[in-house]
């Protein structure tokens, strides 16, 4: 008797996509940026303005969650560029479930800066208010990859993946998480569900970072 070799399909799923490009323009934009950030920092009277999980944050300032909204040239085409790239990501990653033919919008709901200072940190957390989240690394100051000094850290959402471990899970990787080096004028966008932090930072500059929550909808 032939023994027939049966056809093995690969079914990738859950797969958690994140996404990393650079902005063409960061070199035009990053002094006008970073001036009109600190000018808003001096502004405020209290290092998280925004209120959220105060506790969670350390030795850093945050704005109030309207940053991008700020009726600003530079400050505007940073939206622009954001919600361009984020419509990109979407359909990209849904071209699947919708229509053959779609327009897609992406719209910035909360957006912020965060100016972390030496010692500075903030603690793992999701956000649940939006379909996909980004960072952009205006000034990433003395941040490094090596020694892990103010990396932005993301968590493995599968919470049960390393419940057992041989030589058949090898491909689940071991860590758990996947660190960012913050690179000057890179984005990172990722869905909100993803858990992060930004891992404690040391340097006598500040790391800068300005980040942004958009949902998305299409005609």
């Amino acid at each position: 008797m032939q023994l027939v070799t049966p056809t093995i399909e690969n079914i990738s799923t859950w797969t958690t996509p994140i996404f990393v490009a650079n902005n063409a323009d960061h070199e035009f934009l990053k002094d006008e940026l970073l001036r009109f950030v600190y000018q808003q920092q001096q502004k405020q009277t209290t290092n998280v303005a925004s209120q959220v999980a105060v506790e969670a944050k350390h030795a850093l300032f945050e704005s109030e969650l309207t940053f991008l909204e700020h009726a600003h040239p530079e400050v505007m085409e940073l939206r622009r560029i954001f919600e361009e790239l984020v419509a990109e990501v979407a359909f990209d990653v849904n071209r699947h479930a919708w229509p053959n033919e779609v327009e897609v919008e992406a719209n910035v709901i909360e957006s912020w800066y965060h100016i972390t200072q030496n010692g500075g940190y903030h603690d793992a957390h999701s956000h649940p208010n939006c379909s996909w989240c980004g960072i952009y690394y205006l000034d990433p100051g003395d941040a490094s990859l090596e020694g892990r000094n103010g990396v932005n850290r993301f968590y493995d959402p599968r919470v049960n993946a390393a419940h057992y471990t041989d030589a058949g899970t090898a491909y689940l990787g071991t860590q758990g998480y996947w660190d960012f080096e913050p690179i000057e004028g890179q984005m990172v966008i990722f869905p909100s569900y993803l858990k992060h932090s930004a891992l404690p930072y040391f340097g006598d500059k500040d790391r800068v970072v300005i980040a942004f929550n958009c949902i998305v909808d299409i005609y």
